[in-house]
């Protein structure tokens, strides 16, 4: 069974629009932190967005205000809803989850229990 499933990447123009959604199976749900990351071609793996089991969600300052995570907790389901992209958006993104208090779900903290293999996104200008 595979941990996470990452979807709805895609080709988009500059300003436009997609939602991304990762599907936890039943070994990666219920942990306490969920979040979202990408990669971009030659640059290092950034987190962007975590959202605890409270509700609590924080941003990276690269995506804030255009971006929101949410989660579907009755289908175990995180979300990323993305607007006004930007070319320097386009990498590949994904999702991970781990049991870690509130003050580690932060952006940055990517010690991830389980990871999703990724879905690209690609913005054009």
């Amino acid at each position: 069974q595979v941990p996470l499933v990452e979807s709805g990447g895609g080709s988009v123009q500059t300003g436009g629009s997609l939602r991304l959604s990762c599907v936890a199976s039943e070994d990666a749900a219920g942990k306490s932190c969920w979040g979202w990351f990408r990669k971009a071609e030659g640059k290092e793996r950034e987190g962007i967005a975590k959202i605890d089991n409270f509700g609590a969600i924080r941003y990276a300052a690269a995506v804030r205000g255009r971006f929101t995570i949410s989660q579907d907790n009755a289908r175990n389901t995180l979300y990323l809803q993305m607007n006004n992209l930007k070319p320097e958006d386009s990498g590949m993104y994904y999702c991970g989850v781990v049991d870690v208090g509130p003050a580690y779900c932060v952006p940055y903290y990517d010690d991830m229990d389980f990871w999703g293999k990724g879905t690209l996104v690609t913005v054009s200008s």
